[in-house]
């Protein structure tokens, strides 16, 4: 496995859409330490909750996604949306990589997130995210329906949909994404789709034939097990090692297709047969927004190289967790967490 990451030669283009967000990023004690601010200020009227550590940072699972594809060297087209300010930011974020980085900007609005990561105890982390989707949420074909667009969609290695939960047009994109990309490695991940499971399961009901994985979290393969009334054979403690894999196997037999799961506890795989999990790495957490997005972007060039289960899974457990012990929310280089994992196993 190391071998061939190392030596990663890959060559074509991976299609990531279709979400962009400006993320401010606060980080707080914990929750009532903010209730508590908040409740002080609103008994006298108002007032500024100063001395808080906030900052801006790019954000939305696409780019996201797209950036950490870019940093680990692979030939990437983002399909978004943006206005001229947006667009001028995502230009900025993207020049490093050059003719690599292929940024197809629609016009519209982008979203905008403030994401709240409490520090509840030691060792325990949580964020907590307030969302204005923009234009994210309607991002249907039409906005890639021109040829040049269908040219490199027809033509790509891969093709990623994130953030499916925010666009009321995912499953009509999704459909026109894959068919419109036969030869392609096809790749979904929901986001939290706790408000809409069980359109979210008639989606992957239809979906099953074109999609090869789909990617989840804990929270949103709670959300589906408990859409497809599976809850009852199983415990959604995903603390428990066993209940991961079940999850998984489960999940990926009701619905025909592989499921990359990740959890805290690590991550997990199964087609519906077979069943891997690696655990996480321990690591002090300095950051959690955009965790997920590494994750995925290790795990795609995983499958894009044919990494069996178990060694994508270490290689996107280590990447992950590389990226959240560091305070600079800069995804790590393949050779970064080729090296981490060395040590670490």
């Amino acid at each position: 496995m190391f071998e061939k990451l190392s030596e990663f030669n890959f060559s074509g283009n991976i299609v990531v859409l279709p979400d962009f967000f400006v993320d401010r990023i606060i980080k707080i004690n914990s929750k009532d330490e903010l209730f508590r601010a908040i409740t002080k200020k609103t008994t006298i009227g108002g007032g500024s909750i100063r001395g808080v550590n906030a900052f801006d940072i790019k954000g939305g699972n696409a780019v996201n996604v797209a950036y950490c594809l870019a940093i680990m060297g692979l030939s990437v087209t983002l399909f978004t949306v943006a206005d001229l300010v947006g667009a001028s930011i995502l230009r900025t974020i993207f020049s490093r990589f050059g003719e690599n980085v292929n940024l197809q900007i629609k016009n519209g609005k982008q979203g905008s997130t403030t994401s709240f990561e409490f520090l509840e105890k030691e060792g325990t982390t949580a964020n907590v995210m307030i969302s204005d989707v923009g234009d994210n949420k309607s991002f249907g074909p039409e906005m890639i329906s021109a040829q040049s667009d269908l040219n490199i969609i027809n033509s790509a290695k891969g093709v990623v949909l994130t953030n499916w939960a925010s666009n009321f047009r995912g499953t009509d994109l999704a459909n026109f994404l894959f068919t419109n990309s036969p030869d392609a490695f096809h790749f979904l991940d929901p986001a939290d789709i706790e408000t809409r499971k069980e359109e979210f399961r008639h989606t992957l009901q239809n979906l099953n034939n074109t999609l090869d994985v789909l990617s989840i979290n804990e929270n949103e393969c709670t959300s589906i097990i408990k859409a497809c009334d599976l809850d009852s054979k199983l415990s959604l403690d995903f603390e428990d090692v066993g209940n991961v894999k079940k999850a998984a196997k489960l999940l990926a037999s009701e619905f025909g297709l592989e499921i990359d799961l990740h959890t805290r506890t690590g991550g997990a795989w199964s087609d519906g047969n077979d069943i891997q999990f690696v655990k996480s790495f321990d690591v002090v957490p300095k950051n959690l927004t955009g965790s997920g997005d590494c994750w995925d972007a290790a795990d795609i060039l995983g499958h894009l190289l044919q990494l069996d289960a178990k060694e994508r899974l270490l290689f996107s457990n280590a990447y992950a967790s590389l990226y959240v012990g560091r305070s600079d929310f800069e995804p790590p280089t393949i050779n970064e967490a080729v090296k981490f994992a060395q040590k670490s196993i």
